[in-house]
């Protein structure tokens, strides 16, 4: 299959020319290496998954510049950061801009290094998998806000999304869009090399184990994050199972999304959600095995639920933008109301509140956006128009302010 364009192209260019040093970060198989060297093949390039050329790096740093020298794409730079002290000298000698690409896939490991070397020298850039933007060949590349100028802009670009179920099942992994490969042995090899190559690393568990928590973790996307619950599934301890969701989240395997805080809201609840950054990788560890069973199982709900906020995260880091301080979630029980509320998204942005509620259904009613008004409580913001993201065919108006929307909006 032909290269796919990704939307994260223009951004690195850009920053690229603006910056001395640019970083990106990922998951393992996201693309990370061959977008890097599609749009910056001139560019020499060291891979640190290789121990002899790390070994250089660690031992005879100037050795090594020489061999490999700029402009330099280093690769999984976090195997080795002690390199980076080494990139800062050079740096700050020089008005050179794009000399060093660095890539890693231990995002919050490898920004530590950053700030500690590189502060005020990295532009870093998040790159996820595919989007389904990407996979249609969608130009359109502004993040998921439903304001009105963002609905018009992006109903001119939209198309209907093909085998949408088949797309959720298989993933999106470029490598399973690239060659015809199978499924199963995809991801049992990903399953496989995250162990060995960055688990291994990171923990002194066996990969039995770990693999247990995946499996445990993965059967609860799109869910509160109950620790003791999966503790319990695992057999191991509470503290293991945090440090152990951290590590997911550091490697880009799974978000963790925060409910919205706020003084006026004195019964929300302060637990985090946990989902799943691959859909594909969330079934192949809770095995199920073909899109159909999947579509009609009851985990479909949580896996739709988990592909539309991956969707929407996309769509922020595709954009260069960072999504951790404008998306969250809420649930709590307002003094009115006899059962607890739920929000599924909250978007922040400009001092206005976006509830998006995810629903699997190609029936809407307005009573799903029922505990919106909660927002209204919030001082100093107010409330924006309101969507139902799901499976209708058309934009239909609910309410004024409610709007149920495609997916394909996204």
């Amino acid at each position: 299959m032909a290269y796919i364009e990704r939307a994260l192209t223009p951004i690195l260019q850009r920053r690229a020319a603006q910056s001395k040093c640019l970083l990106v970060t990922g998951a393992r198989q996201v693309g990370k290496s061959t977008l890097i060297r599609h749009v910056f093949p001139d560019h020499n390039r060291a891979n640190f998954d290789d121990r002899l050329t790390r070994l250089q790096a660690r031992e005879e740093p100037k050795l090594f510049f020489l061999n490999h020298p700029r402009p330099l794409f280093i690769d999984e730079v976090q195997k080795e950061s002690g390199v980076l002290e080494e990139i800062k000298l050079m740096v700050d000698e020089s008005e050179e801009r794009g000399a060093f690409i660095l890539s890693g896939s231990q995002k919050l490991e490898l920004m530590k290094g950053m700030s500690e070397s590189l502060a005020g020298r990295v532009s870093v850039c998040e790159l996820c998998g595919l989007s389904m933007r990407e996979l249609n060949g969608i130009a359109f590349n502004r993040h998921f806000i439903p304001t009105e100028e963002y609905l018009c802009e992006r109903e001119k670009q939209r198309r209907p999304y093909p085998d949408l179920w088949e797309t959720i099942h298989r993933g999106f992994y470029p490598e399973l869009y690239d060659v015809p490969r199978d499924w199963q042995d995809f991801y049992a090899s990903y399953v496989s090399t995250y162990l060995e190559r960055d688990i291994n690393e990171l923990i002194s568990a066996d990969s039995l184990t770990f693999t247990k928590f995946l499996t445990a973790a993965a059967a609860r996307t799109g869910e509160m994050l109950n620790c003791a619950s999966i503790a319990n599934d695992v057999g191991v301890s509470e503290p293991t199972v945090k440090a152990w969701l951290s590590i997911l989240e550091r490697t880009g395997i799974v978000y963790i999304l925060q409910p919205y805080s706020a003084g006026a809201l004195t019964r929300a609840i302060k637990t985090p959600k946990l989902y799943f950054r691959d859909t594909g990788l969330a079934c192949y560890l809770t095995r199920w095995v073909s899109a159909e069973a999947l579509k009609n199982s009851a985990v479909a709900g949580n896996i739709f639920e988990t592909f539309v906020v991956s969707e929407i995260l996309k769509s922020y880091t595709n954009e260069g933008r960072d999504y951790r301080f404008q998306v969250y979630y809420y649930r709590g029980k307002d003094k009115s109301a006899s059962s607890e509320n739920e929000i599924d998204l909250i978007i922040e942005e400009n001092g206005m509140l976006y509830p998006v509620e995810i629903k699997m259904t190609g029936n809407p009613k307005a009573s799903m956006g029922a505990a919106n008004p909660v927002l209204d409580k919030i001082p100093d913001k107010k409330r924006g128009t309101g969507v139902i993201l799901c499976l209708v065919d058309q934009k239909l108006y609910l309410r004024e302010n409610l709007i149920a929307l495609p997916i394909e909006y996204i």
